[in-house]
């Protein structure tokens, strides 16, 4: 059965929804995927079959193309949240997980790109963890 997800920008300007399925979910942690979410990974969905719906906010979408690579990344131009891509060449519509505000029925698939990780990946399961931001010592 076909679902269909809504999601939108950090500031709200931009809202949209994809109405299919996603065939694969795949933490990245390729040096692209890093420098453009400024974290460990990135967290993406893949679809060769569902549809992009703009529903607010289409003209403050730009879409990043790293030359001589298949790496893009479409944002907010407001507020910079990654928001999705469909990549023509590829036919492949490509969401970033986080940019979802319902749930997805798939967990990830794999774990990518590992030779690339940063080195302190490996150490994430042994520091402390916390449901809110703890109290900052002074």
């Amino acid at each position: 059965m076909d679902r269909k997800h809504r999601g939108a920008c950090l500031c709200n300007r931009v809202q949209f929804e994809v109405e299919g399925n996603f065939d694969s979910f795949f933490l990245c942690y390729c040096e692209h995927c890093r420098k453009d979410t400024g974290s460990a990974h990135a967290a993406n969905l893949f679809s060769r079959s569902a549809t992009l719906n703009w529903l607010k906010g289409r003209e403050s979408v730009r879409t990043y193309r790293l030359d001589k690579t298949q790496h893009s990344k479409s944002f907010c131009l407001n507020c910079g949240s990654a928001l999705p891509t469909h990549d023509e060449h590829l036919n492949l519509l490509v969401v970033p997980s986080g940019s979802l505000d319902t749930a997805v029925d798939i967990k990830p698939d794999a774990r990518i790109f590992l030779g690339s990780k940063a080195e302190w990946v490996d150490k994430l399961d042994c520091i402390p963890g916390f449901d809110t931001l703890p109290q900052l010592e002074r």
